[in-house]
């Protein structure tokens, strides 16, 4: 199985320096995307393809239900880089609808480690309680979460201090909050995009 891995790297090598001899090379200066997206580990809801980007143009940070909880480094670091070393413009949460994580969250299945992670999800859902319980159908509070899971983070991230830094020093960042649907490869924008400490203020919750 990892020979065909490795055969189908060769090839995809061979086919962009068919169409750009000078494409690998290019990518060895150093990166500069505009774009930082913050989306979930699921594997079918691949970053770059979706918004049909090369490497080199997205910079990519990926978990389990697209959280962006405050007090994971591994998040935070990124987070940190991606605003201060790069500089990116915008920053993209992008949930999807169908998403595991968000449905193990709230499901009443024990799991191990991953509950812990899940946690604020679970704070997400006991505060939309009323809203979700007045949805008709599983799916579609499933998906209602999914897209209150992502104002959750949206506003995590707008909220964090280096984001709050870049915009006292006057750097252009805006922070969207957008669901991919694998149903039809399309994706939902909330209009939750924040570009300034008093935008934040005014996120639904």
């Amino acid at each position: 199985m990892l020979e065909d891995l490795k055969a189908n790297n060769r090839a995809w090598s061979a086919r962009k320096t068919k169409v750009d001899p000078d494409f690998f090379k290019r990518l060895e200066n150093q990166q500069s995307p505009e774009y930082l997206w913050i989306g979930c580990s699921d594997s079918r809801v691949p970053a770059n393809e979706i918004v049909d980007l090369d490497p080199g143009e997205l910079f990519v940070h990926r978990n389990v239900a697209n959280l962006a909880p405050p007090q994971d480094a591994n998040y935070l670091s990124v987070l940190q880089f991606a605003v201060d070393v790069i500089q990116v413009k915008h920053i993209m949460v992008v949930g999807h609808y169908g998403c595991g994580g968000v449905r193990a969250a709230v499901d009443g299945q024990r799991r191990g480690l991953v509950d812990h992670w899940l946690h604020p999800i679970r704070e997400v859902h006991e505060q939309h309680r009323e809203e979700l319980d007045a949805i008709d159908g599983d799916r579609a509070k499933w998906d209602r979460l999914v897209e209150l899971n992502v104002v959750r983070q949206v506003r995590n991230v707008a909220s964090d201090i280096f984001v709050q830094d870049a915009w006292a020093r006057g750097q252009t960042i805006h922070v969207h909050g957008w669901v991919y649907s694998i149903s039809n490869g399309l994706v939902n924008d909330l209009n939750v995009t924040v570009g300034s400490p008093e935008e934040v203020a005014g996120l639904p919750f």
